[in-house]
């Protein structure tokens, strides 16, 4: 997109947000590029993030998945736990600040939905009830049987690693009633253990914010077509759409803006072009 097309583009988007009396934020992986975070974009990118899995040929469709947890537990928290580990040291880039400060300004203020489950949102300061894990979250864990509906925080595992075969070094988290293998309270691959009674009460919080709005604007940010969740979501309301996205920037209608670009270049022009 030329400068001059951007420039417009800005100008429509911040229309958009003047008019709006709330903001959704819809968030996938791309968001947490800025903040150095991983993002799997295909096997290979993948294995470069986990070069031991990369050696052994494990895909992530593969460690991502309950059975990996059942086969070799020590590998499968071994890739978790160092997601754990890193998500609790990733500081959130300025882009999820300004998103704040955008929602802050809205009547009905904002609220997010993403398939990321690395806690970025709350780090930056937005409230549990302002949330939809739709994937879950890392910091929470359950039950790999599960002998029951409890989940838990993650606070106590304090993961350790050897790098050179990504395995966690025992003892491994476990379920408190039961004593079986613990694990984090995320949607995997071919999951039918994943306990989702956390998110749906999030979803519940999302339901009553929107029968009160009027007037919604969208945000979309680093949210691809591999997995749709939050693209479904953000397409699904029938508002105004500002779709952010380096690869795949396509906007369903006329009246919607898509940006070619990284989330947090693209929302520092935003905030430039808005009124303090």
């Amino acid at each position: 997109m030329a400068d001059i097309g951007l420039d417009a583009a800005i100008g429509r988007a911040a229309r958009l947000l003047r008019d709006a009396d709330a903001l959704l934020i819809g968030a996938g992986a791309g968001i947490g590029v800025d903040s150095g975070l991983p993002d799997f974009r295909g096997d290979h990118g993948f294995w470069r993030a986990y070069p031991p899995l990369a050696k052994l040929g494990i895909r992530f469709v593969e460690i991502a998945n309950p059975h990996s947890f059942a086969r070799h537990p020590e590998l499968a928290w071994g890739f978790y736990g160092h997601r754990l580990a890193l998500y609790r040291d990733t500081v959130p880039h300025e882009g999820f600040t300004i998103l704040r400060e955008l929602g802050a300004r809205r009547l009905h203020g904002a609220f997010v939905f993403t398939s990321n489950v690395d806690g970025q949102f709350q780090r930056a300061g937005f409230s549990d009830a302002q949330l939809v894990e739709c994937h879950g979250s890392i910091h929470h864990l359950q039950c790999s049987r599960p002998c029951g509906d409890a989940i838990w925080p993650a606070d106590a595992v304090q993961p350790r690693i050897d790098p050179a075969g990504c395995l966690m070094r025992p003892p491994l988290p476990a379920c408190p009633r039961c004593g079986a293998l613990a694990r984090p309270n995320v949607l995997m691959f071919n999951d039918g253990s994943w306990l989702e009674a956390r998110t749906e009460a999030q979803y519940g919080c999302f339901d009553t914010w929107l029968r009160q709005v009027e007037k919604l604007v969208v945000i979309e940010l680093g949210a691809g077509t591999n997995v749709p969740s939050v693209r479904r979501m953000c397409e699904s309301l029938g508002a105004p759409l500002i779709r952010i996205n380096p690869r795949e920037p396509e906007v369903p209608s006329a009246r919607d803006i898509g940006f070619p670009a990284g989330a947090l270049d693209t929302l520092r022009r935003l905030r430039d072009h808005l009124p303090q």
